[in-house]
């Protein structure tokens, strides 16, 4: 079974090396990542310039793009045999409610499914190495049973999320729908050196909310949370509103 492995985080990530060795238990992997983190670009591809792979000597290899770019490349170009899965990951931090919506962790997942092939995102709400390395046995688990699963659902992907704590003291897994995610004060304005008004995006306070199956609340009490998320956007209880819609006064 081949498997792609990728991430935002960059090349050098922990969470990366992590993940590859995981997916090594089950397939024959290859790993393509950005050369660079790239967390919070979202879906987006490199349009305005070349892209340049670049091997490693580890057989890895490196983009000077988006996590996008990577799996695009990765299937559509790098790897000799289209991958079974494509795995991103591990996220240095967590990917929930609406960070789905920016994260190239989930991303990157779902160029694979738009691609044809099942996508994963793994990330860790946690920060520390040491205590994601506690996961290992659970993740070669969890990997197993994904890639075992008969008949994949199509425009499907998997949001997996890891609670901070170490793997010994997790409850268990839940399947969780996204919660919601409100920032307050995430813009900081300053000045840069020559007295222009700048703005630093980032930081602030979180407040979340959502319902007893939602993603934030089982993580914060310890559990796996895992959330199949679909590519079909359509809102389909506004179709027939819609249709009565007229363009003549």
């Amino acid at each position: 079974m081949n498997i792609l492995v990728t991430n935002d985080d960059g090349i050098l990530a922990p969470g990366l090396g992590l993940l590859a060795d995981v997916c090594r238990e089950v397939g024959t992997v290859t790993v393509v990542a950005p050369d660079r983190e790239q967390s919070g670009t979202s879906h987006s591809l490199t349009l305005h310039r070349p892209l340049r792979p670049a091997r490693r000597p580890d057989g890895a290899w490196q983009i000077d793009g988006t996590p996008t770019d990577c799996v695009m490349l990765a299937i559509q170009a790098l790897m000799p045999e289209r991958p079974a899965f494509v795995f991103s990951g591990v996220n240095h931090g967590p990917n929930m409610g609406e960070d789905v919506l920016y994260s190239g962790t989930v991303s990157a997942a779902m160029e694979a499914v738009t691609l044809g092939v099942p996508g994963i995102g793994i990330s860790f709400a946690g920060s520390q190495p040491e205590t994601l390395n506690t996961y290992r046995d659970m993740l070669v688990q969890l990997v197993r049973q994904i890639t075992t699963v008969p008949n994949f659902p199509e425009q499907t992907l998997l949001n997996i999320n890891l609670p901070k704590v170490p793997a010994s003291e997790i409850l268990g897994i839940q399947v969780t729908k996204l919660g919601s995610r409100f920032f307050s004060d995430s813009l900081t304005r300053m000045k840069d050196p020559w007295g222009r008004e700048i703005f630093w995006i980032g930081g602030g306070t979180i407040t979340w909310t959502g319902t007893e199956n939602s993603d934030h609340l089982a993580v914060a009490e310890g559990y796996v949370s895992v959330t199949p998320l679909h590519m079909d956007l359509t809102n389909y209880s506004l179709l027939e509103t819609v249709k009565g819609w007229s363009l003549e006064g």
